[in-house]
């Protein structure tokens, strides 16, 4: 989906043609999106859209109303299609049709684009021979039609009351961060507002995962890590990079690779990446979840998780992918991202022996990330404990951080109680150096089912699904005003 690309405006009846030059045997294929996709990690939930598409013999329209993984309508006809070719979408008169010469398809239109927004993608295979787009072009039918570009700038005025306000009035200026997405701050100017308004970090949810960034063995994709980046820079954010090296996430080609080449895509993945963020990224989650989820290591507490990295270089691959990551970018401070480490238990003494090891190995490693992910009712984070942890870290000088912490299936004054607790922790320890939600808001939580329709949202986060604030944002409120006391 082109992002950072110009959006339409539409109002009434409008058509577009797009010009493409396709080689033989080729589809080209366009969408036109009335509702951005929600993508996340695995999968991917259409909402309203479309897709035209041309081949040699073939012309089609494909419709999505957003109620169902299925399309509402799939219109076909045959047509005899040169290299070159104008094919013509148009909303009219209820209809919704698509034109090559003097072959036509048409569906009735089902509402894809009453919001009154257009955006555009493609179809296409990374670095491959493919298909080119060489004009688009929109016009009013008996409506209006306007060019807008991707709202991207900084917000010029903050809330008096905003988390990134008040934290920055304490002594500490703990960075507030969350992470976020590059789609909804392209679609939705509420989302975009939360995020650049209240958080003074910035947390690369998806963009920067192997399977986003570096799609094909010689392809890589920073369209959406740079939006996010550029956001941070336009709105004075820091922006923690996540993730380098990880068990999941990753490219059905990568997960292919040969295991004596394993070391080799690593690194260079690792090397490219930072190489691309140098001096724009002040923080990467270089190794992400190492340790198993089960009690299978030796002294029946976690190992090490089994994966492609983990089978081709054992537990070196740590050191391999922070020793990368710090050579091409030595001011960049470096993290071990895991979970269900804030308590005490077996879980929490693997990590700790794990960085006591890649301590005494001389990996440039500065911190650990506690994820803080509490998803089962009755479930809490003890700051007591959490603080024991930060100060252990501390004598291993490392510093730690807050930096996927959500609150799922609690009542709004337990949730609240639970993030003001954990931030209150991060405040009292020096070396907790940020505080870090996973996400802003439930409507674009990562705990949404996302095979229901429409969209069944969790409620983790702390703003809602209308983006209405929780308790659990004045008990953050609360927290950062204390802490200026």
């Amino acid at each position: 989906m082109n992002l950072r690309g110009p959006q339409l405006k539409v109002r009434g009846d409008f058509q577009v043609s797009a010009t493409v030059h396709r080689p033989a045997g080729q589809t080209a294929s366009l969408y036109l999106y009335g509702e951005v996709p929600i993508v996340y990690d695995e999968w991917r939930q259409n909402r309203r859209g479309l897709r035209v598409a041309v081949s040699e013999r073939e012309l089609s329209l494909t419709v999505w109303d957003g109620r169902s993984a299925a399309p509402v309508a799939d219109r076909t006809a045959s047509v005899t299609s040169p290299a070159t070719v104008t094919v013509t979408f148009e909303r009219h008169g209820g209809d919704l049709a698509l034109s090559a010469g003097d072959t036509r398809v048409a569906v009735p239109d089902p509402g894809i684009f009453d919001a009154g927004s257009v955006m555009f993608g493609v179809d296409a295979v990374p670095g491959a021979p493919d298909w080119t787009l060489a004009a688009l072009e929109a016009t009013a039918r008996d409506g209006g039609v306007a060019v807008r570009d991707t709202p991207m700038t900084g917000q010029s005025t903050q809330p008096s009351d905003s988390l990134r306000g008040l934290a920055e009035a304490t002594g500490r200026r703990l960075p507030i961060g969350a992470a976020m997405a590059a789609e909804p701050l392209v679609s939705d100017d509420g989302y975009r507002a939360l995020a650049a308004t209240q958080f003074s970090m910035l947390t690369t949810e998806n963009a920067l995962k192997p399977q986003f960034v570096h799609p094909g063995p010689d392809t890589y994709d920073f369209a959406e890590g740079d939006l996010l980046v550029d956001f941070a820079a336009a709105n004075d954010m820091k922006v923690h990079a996540h993730t380098l090296v990880f068990g999941e996430a990753n490219p059905r080609w990568m997960q292919q690779v040969a295991l004596a080449d394993r070391e080799r895509v690593m690194t260079e993945h690792v090397r490219t990446v930072v190489g691309h963020y140098r001096g724009r990224v002040a923080e990467w989650d270089v190794v992400n979840e190492p340790l198993s989820p089960d009690d299978d290591g030796p002294d029946g507490g976690p190992g090490l998780r089994e994966h492609l990295w983990q089978e081709a270089m054992g537990e070196s691959y740590i050191d391999k992918a922070f020793t990368a990551a710090h050579a091409v970018d030595p001011e960049a401070k470096l993290y071990l991202n895991e979970f269900g480490a804030e308590a005490d238990g077996p879980r929490w003494d693997a990590l700790y022996a794990l960085v006591v090891r890649l301590k005494g190995r001389g990996v440039p490693i500065d911190g650990v990330g506690f994820q803080s992910h509490i998803h089962e009712a009755g479930d809490h984070i003890d700051p007591a404990v959490l603080r024991s942890h930060i100060a252990a870290l501390a004598e291993l000088g490392l510093s730690a951080r807050i930096s996927e912490i959500d609150v799922y299936g609690e009542s709004p004054r337990v949730q609240a109680t639970q993030f003001a607790g954990v931030l209150g922790t991060c405040l009292s320890e020096p070396t907790c150096t940020s505080f870090s939600i996973w996400g802003i808001t439930d409507r674009y939580g990562s705990t949404a089912e996302h095979d229901s329709y429409p969209l069944e949202t969790g409620d983790e986060l702390p703003w809602d699904q209308r983006l209405h604030p929780k308790p659990a944002v004045a008990a953050l409120r609360d927290t950062l005003r204390t802490a200026r006391r």
